[in-house]
């Protein structure tokens, strides 16, 4: 068992990395859009002197991946190995044959941070990486908490500017601003999924009746919180709950057929695992 889940986490990342070099090769590369990273420090360098995308991007990602045995650890070293790796012999292998869709500058913007973004996330969600930025990305993820997709849109911005000066281009650098930006919030949305569900907060003075309906007639259970008012420092209960979707209408009305007064916050819930939701895996 042990065996196939990291034989899957492998097959993953091969997946991701084959998605993001057709996405580079595709879209992006040929049309000058260097939507930052290593890739886009590559791209530069590619149509500037020649040299390969693939082979200079895994020259550039050698310090990154001594970096990462030292502070993500020897399997993170080996992912990130694997995926900087079939990356950089996919982008320069497939380079001759792939085709190009279109010249249009906002298409290849478009179409190729969504399928970079694509590749990328599968990657991070098999919990590796393709070196370069986004292994900085994951760095910073570690380290804060802060989102890879943020992460990565800060890092990358540097790489983007330098790229619309070296090819005396403004309009290249904002081709990859967009570009850049799809891509991170593909990312986000590929490792925690679209809004499956919404967690309720609710502050009612009869919280216990919210809560026993939610239970009777939702059939969800609930969690009672206990907190105090910062004004009247009045002692009280929290009721939080989870609920699919379709049924926030069904909540809202229940809530204030009780208590017209109540306080109610509700928030995406992107991934719920337990009882009446997903099975973890």
């Amino acid at each position: 068992m042990v065996k196939w889940k990291w034989l899957r986490g492998y097959l993953g990342i091969v997946l991701g990395t084959v998605i993001t070099a057709l996405a580079l090769n595709m879209f992006l590369i040929p049309n000058k859009v260097a939507a930052g990273g290593t890739s886009g420090l590559a791209t530069v360098l590619h149509h500037t002197f020649g040299l390969p995308v693939g082979l200079t991007m895994l020259a550039m990602d050698i310090p990154m991946f001594l970096l990462s045995i030292k502070l993500l650890g020897a399997r993170f070293g080996v992912n990130t190995l694997l995926g900087a790796g079939v990356l950089a012999l996919t982008i320069d292998l497939t380079a001759a044959y792939v085709p190009l869709l279109t010249r249009d500058l906002l298409l290849n913007s478009l179409y190729g941070g969504v399928l970079s973004g694509i590749g990328m996330g599968i990657v991070f969600k098999f919990k590796g990486t393709t070196a370069g930025t986004d292994l900085a990305a994951a760095i910073i993820n570690k380290l804060t908490g802060i989102s890879v997709g943020k992460a990565l849109l800060s890092v990358d911005l540097f790489v983007i500017a330098l790229a619309g000066v070296v090819f005396g281009s403004a309009e290249l650098a904002l081709y990859g601003i967009i570009s850049l930006f799809i891509t991170t919030q593909i990312i986000d949305l590929v490792q925690e999924g679209p809004s499956a569900a919404k967690a309720f907060f609710i502050m009612s003075r009869s919280s216990k009746e919210v809560a026993d309906a939610i239970m009777d007639e939702l059939g969800r259970g609930v969690t009672l919180l206990a907190g105090r008012g910062g004004y009247t420092q009045a002692d009280g209960e929290i009721v939080f709950c989870v609920v699919s979707t379709r049924e926030v209408s069904q909540i809202k009305e229940l809530v204030y057929r009780i208590d017209r007064q109540a306080f109610v916050i509700v928030a995406d819930a992107h991934e719920v695992l337990g009882e009446g939701f997903q099975s973890p895996r």
